[in-house]
């Protein structure tokens, strides 16, 4: 238990209200200048903290050439992450949360070849990895049954999932405090003096809802967070020229290695010609999501579903979780519950 996050950078970085709070005082306050170039050389100093720390906390080297070369751990992937997705709206958790949850998840399935997955543990393990980044980000992080309402097709129980988080944390070292393009977004909102309260505001709103939707696609894990989170600035900025100078960023962006330049204008143009900016209004307004890999799997087959006694087993072995232990209920049988639960109110 000593080592555990010992080797961890804390960056203590503001909430939400208190940035906006601070940012609109020194945006009212001439004499505060000082006070933001200080403000702005902390977080500098973060920024060059967390480029030299993001390289530990992305998946390992070949990560995407084997997700493009497996369909099912493809599709698998983009489900659990849209699931996320849907998760932070729903319960209305932080984005520091959904990109943690995100970042484990890719960490751990870099880290196991996945023979012989289906989709349902998948879910355990998407359902692990929200629920570990919740406790690590939220005050008031939601219960492992709530977790499981709304786009589950199956339903766990608390012991198996939290083996489940066991497995996972062991998987990950215990190295928690994960380097995300979040990371990056919350420095430069912070470092920002130029724009007003609510041109920012709805800057870091788009960059975010961005941010949310590069998540989906696994192409984009080749690049470093800092190039993608600097590619979502650069997007964002030119599509709200001229309310927004790029000489807000200019500050973060010499800060890029430059061996990563070319990365950059990569990536950028990935995002400009893979997203429509406009289409992002749709996703957030609505809550689903238009790009995704071809012929995704939704649901187990009947044939699946049969076979769920033997993979729980064969999951357990894997895992060396004690099959005893465990529950494992098809979204029929909780769908029937549910009903029965309903009716006898």
């Amino acid at each position: 238990m000593e080592s555990l996050l010992c080797d961890e950078v804390w960056l203590m970085s503001p909430t939400g209200d208190d940035h906006m709070h601070s940012n609109n005082v020194i945006n009212n306050d001439v004499g505060n200048s000082s006070l933001f170039n200080s403000i702005k050389v902390e977080c500098q100093q973060a920024f060059g903290i967390l480029l030299d720390k993001e390289m530990s906390y992305m998946p390992k080297e070949g990560y995407v050439k084997r997700i493009k070369e497996n369909c099912f751990i493809e599709n698998a992937r983009f489900k659990a992450i849209h699931w996320l997705i849907k998760s932070q709206r729903r319960w209305n958790l932080s984005f520091g949360t959904v990109f943690g949850a995100a970042s484990y998840l890719d960490r751990f399935i870099s880290l196991n070849k996945c023979q012989g997955w289906r989709y349902w543990m998948f879910e355990l393990l998407s359902i692990a990895c929200l629920s570990v980044a919740s406790k690590f980000h939220e005050t008031s992080p939601p219960q492992l049954l709530k977790l499981q309402m709304d786009g589950i097709e199956h339903l766990f129980e608390s012991t198996m999932i939290q083996r489940m988080e066991l497995t996972l944390l062991e998987a990950l070292g215990w190295k928690l405090n994960s380097t995300t393009p979040y990371s990056y977004v919350e420095l430069l909102q912070w470092s920002i003096n130029s724009l007003k309260l609510s041109v920012l505001q709805d800057f870091t709103s788009r960059v975010n809802e961005l941010l949310l939707g590069i998540l989906l696609d696994a192409k984009f894990l080749e690049f470093r967070p800092s190039v993608i989170a600097q590619s979502a600035v650069n997007c964002i900025s030119e599509y709200m020229s001229p309310l927004i100078d790029d000489s807000c960023f200019n500050h973060f962006t010499r800060l890029i290695p430059q061996d990563q330049k070319d990365d950059l204008s990569k990536c950028q143009k990935m995002m400009n010609k893979q997203f429509l900016i406009e289409e992002f209004q749709e996703f957030v307004t609505c809550g689903g999501y238009y790009y995704g890999p071809s012929s995704p799997v939704t649901v187990l087959t009947m044939e699946q579903h049969d076979l769920c006694d033997f993979q729980l087993h064969q999951y357990c072995s894997l895992f060396n979780i004690p099959q005893g232990d465990i529950s494992f209920i098809s979204n029929v049988n909780k769908r029937k519950r549910n009903k029965q639960e309903d009716t006898d109110v």
